[in-house]
C-alpha cells in the first residue's frame, strides 16, 4: 500500500494504541506531529524535554499504557538523557523517539548534530536506527515490541530527511511475547524451600505491579505460608497496605518492622525484584539482611539473578507465574509449622514499629554534631519533616496517586504512604534525579484523569523542574496538586556536610526570598503557604477538592524547619584527611 513515511509511522502508533507523546516541538519531526491531531495522538509540549521524559515514566507507570517521548534532534534529544536513564531503572516500557540530522549531512558537524544512538546505549532495552525509509514501520513495531518485552525504554532513531518521501508498504501486526513462567526445576526448588521454612518472608518488588496480577498471587502465597510480606525501597504500592501480613518497605528510611521480620528469616522469596544493592543498606542502624537465609530470586532478566545477593534458587519468569507455579506445588501443611506465632509476631511487631513511628516528631544527630538540635532552637514553631508527614497522610484521599521526589525530606517520608491498589507511588528510583517529583504526578494524572494527584518534593529538587509551572496552566492540561518542602537548603547535602566537613555549607544554601507559592501564583496557578501541621491539612484538603471539583491546580508552599535525615549514603562517605593542605595564597591569577 502506498502511503508517506510519516503517514506510515503514524499508523504504526495507532495500531499500537499510543495515543500521547511528550517533549517540545521541533522542525526534525514536524511531519508526524502534523498528523497528530487526526491520529488521535494527543502531543503534551512542557516547558522543558527533560521533565517531558519523566512526565512520560509517570504515564505509564501510573496507567501501564506505553507513551511516547519525542523532541528536537540535537539539544532536544541530549535533554532527554536524564528521563530516559530514570526510567530505565524504573523498569518502565518507553518509546523513545529520535529525529536524526539529515543522512547528507551527518557527520559534518552541522546545526543540532550530535551522536543519539550512542547517547543512549547504556540507557535503553533496545536501540535501531531506520536504514531506509521503506522499513519504518518493520523497525518502529520491532522497537515498540522489545520496550514492551524488557519493561524498559526502546529508542528509534529516524534521519530527519526520511520524512515526505511515497513509500509502498504494509503495516505489520504487533509483536507479542508471552512472559515466562519459571523453569520447571526451579520452580519445584522454590516450593520445596519453602514447604519447609518455619520463618518464611516475601520480598515484592517492582515486577509484582507490572506483572498481570502479580499482587494478587503474591497475596495468596504469603496467605498461604502466613509469611509477612516487605517491599523493595521506593514500591510501596507492591502489596496492600491494609493487609495484616503487609510489613513495610525495606531500604533508607523505611519500615523498623519489616527490617526485624526480613531479618529473622529462614527463607525469602524475592518476587520480581533485582535486589538492588541501595534497598537493602542498613537501616536505623540495624543490619537487616538475613545472612544465613536460603535466598529465592524471581527476576524476567537472568542478568539480574544473583547479582548483588548470594541465592539458593534462581527463577527467570514473570512475578505472578512464578508465585502461582510455587503456589501449586505446596504441600497440604505448608506454612502450617508456626503458624499461630508467626501471626502473633507480625501483629506485634507491625504494632510497636507504628506506635515508634507515630511518636517520631523529630530528626536525631549523630554524637559529637548538633544541626538538628540547633534547627529546632532557631524554628520551634516551624513543622519538622516528620510532622508535616503526619499531617499529610491525615489528609491524602486512599486512592490517590502520589509521586515523591528525591531528596531528605521526601526520602523521611518513605515509611508513611501505603495503598491498596498497585501503580499508586511514583518515585525517582535508582538513578536518583532531581525535579521527578512534579513532571511524574502531571503525566499520572493525563493517563489518570478521574484519580486525585498529588505530588511531593523539597525546595532544591523543585527548583530543577520549577518551568513546567508555566506550562501547565493551559486549558488543556489537567489539574494537579504539589506539595514542596520549604526549608532552604539543600538537605541531604547539608547533612553530609555536618557529618563528614565540619558545618562547612559549601553549595547547601537556597535564596529564602523565593516564594515557590509566588511563581505558581505568577503563573496564573494557585499557591499558598502552610506553617503549621493544622494549615497544611486543611491546604492539602481543599487542593485535593479544587483538583477532582473545579479543575484547578495547587502548588502548597509547606514551610518546615531545618531538620535534617539520616544521609544516603553512610556506606559511601568518610571523614577526610588533611595531608598536603590547601591555602588560598597559592592561586594564581589568569591573564585576561
Amino acid at each position: 500500500m502506498k502511503m508517506t513515511v510519516e503517514e506510515a509511522f503514524v499508523k504504526v502508533l495507532q495500531r499500537h494504541g499510543i495515543e500521547d507523546a511528550f517533549g517540545i516541538i521541533g522542525s526534525a519531526f514536524m511531519p508526524i506531529s502534523d498528523l497528530f491531531p487526526k491520529a488521535g495522538i494527543n502531543f503534551w509540549d512542557c516547558a522543558h524535554e527533560g521533565s517531558g521524559g519523566m512526565m512520560a515514566d509517570g504515564y505509564t507507570r501510573a496507567s501501564g499504557k506505553m507513551s511516547m517521548m519525542i523532541a528536537q534532534n540535537g539539544p532536544g534529544i541530549t535533554n532527554f538523557v536524564t528521563a530516559v536513564k530514570t526510567a530505565y531503572w524504573n523498569h518502565t516500557p518507553l518509546l523513545l523517539v529520535t529525529p536524526q540530522a539529515a543522512n547528507k549531512t551527518i557527520g559534518q558537524g552541522g546545526f543540532q548534530e550530535v551522536e543519539q544512538m550512542a547517547l543512549f546505549r547504556d540507557m535503553v532495552a533496545y536501540q535501531e536506527e531506520v536504514r531506509d525509509p521503506s522499513r519504518v514501520a518493520e523497525v518502529l513495531t520491532r522497537v515498540i515490541s522489545k520496550a514492551w518485552q524488557a519493561s524498559a525504554p526502546a529508542q528509534i532513531n529516524m534521519p530527519r530527511d526520511y520524512w515526505t518521501q511515497v513509500i509502498d508498504i504494509e503495516i505489520p501486526e504487533p509483536i507479542n511475547f508471552e512472559r515466562p513462567s519459571g523453569g520447571e526445576q526451579s520452580v519445584a526448588e522454590a516450593a520445596a524451600l519453602l514447604d519447609s521454612a518455619k520463618n518464611p518472608v516475601i520480598l515484592n518488588g517492582a515486577g509484582v505491579v507490572l506483572s498481570d496480577g502479580g499482587i494478587a498471587a503474591s497475596m495468596e502465597l504469603a496467605e498461604r505460608l502466613e509469611a509477612p510480606v516487605c517491599v523493595g525501597y521506593q514500591h510501596n504500592d507492591a502489596f496492600p497496605g491494609g493487609h495484616p501480613l503487609f510489613a513495610g518497605p525495606l531500604g533508607y528510611n523505611g519500615s523498623k518492622a519489616a527490617m526485624e521480620l526480613i531479618r529473622a528469616a529462614d527463607v525469602v522469596l524475592c518476587l520480581g525484584t533485582r535486589l538492588n544493592p541501595f534497598s537493602t543498606l542498613p537501616g536505623y542502624g540495624m543490619e537487616y539482611w538475613p545472612a544465613n537465609a536460603k535466598i529465592i530470586q524471581v527476576d524476567i532478566n537472568p542478568d539480574r539473578i544473583g547479582l548483588t545477593k548470594k541465592i539458593s534458587v534462581g527463577i527467570v519468569g514473570d512475578a505472578a507465574k512464578v508465585a502461582r507455579g510455587i503456589l501449586s506445588q505446596l504441600s497440604e501443611t505448608a506454612g502450617d509449622e508456626g503458624r499461630a506465632e508467626r501471626r502473633s509476631r507480625i501483629s506485634e511487631t507491625k504494632s510497636k514499629w507504628q506506635q515508634q513511628l507515630s511518636s517520631m516528631d523529630h530528626e536525631d544527630d549523630d554524637p559529637g554534631t548538633s544541626w538538628n538540635e540547633r534547627a529546632r532552637a532557631d524554628k520551634p514553631d516551624w513543622m519538622s519533616p516528620r510532622m508535616a508527614w503526619r499531617a499529610i497522610q491525615s489528609a491524602l484521599p486512599r486512592d490517590a496517586i502520589i509521586s515523591s521526589d528525591i531528596g531528605n525530606n521526601c526520602a523521611i517520608g518513605n515509611a508513611y504512604p501505603s495503598f491498596d491498589e498497585p501503580r499508586k507511588y511514583l518515585a525517582p528510583g535508582l538513578f536518583g534525579p532531581c525535579g521527578y517529583g512534579l513532571p511524574a504526578v502531571i503525566g499520572a494524572k493525563i493517563a489518570c484523569p478521574d484519580v486525585p494527584v498529588v505530588g511531593f518534593a523539597g525546595d532544591g529538587a523543585f527548583g530543577i523542574a520549577v518551568t513546567e509551572l508555566t506550562a501547565i496552566g493551559r486549558p488543556e492540561w489537567p489539574a494537579i496538586t504539589m506539595v514542596v518542602f520549604r526549608n532552604y537548603q539543600w538537605g541531604a547535602e547539608k547533612r553530609n556536610s555536618t557529618l563528614w566537613y565540619d558545618d562547612n555549607f559549601v553549595g547547601t544554601e537556597l535564596d529564602d526570598g523565593v516564594s515557590y507559592a509566588g511563581i505558581a501564583q505568577a503563573c496564573g496557578l494557585q499557591g499558598v503557604q502552610a506553617r503549621t501541621m493544622d494549615e497544611l491539612r486543611a491546604a492539602l484538603d481543599k487542593a485535593v477538592k479544587d483538583q477532582m471539583k473545579e479543575g484547578k491546580t495547587t502548588l502548597i508552599e509547606a514551610l518546615i524547619n531545618q531538620e535534617l535525615g539520616e544521609p544516603f549514603r553512610r556506606d559511601a562517605m568518610k571523614k577526610p584527611v588533611e595531608v598536603a593542605g590547601i591555602d588560598a595564597a597559592d592561586m594564581k591569577r589568569q591573564k585576561v
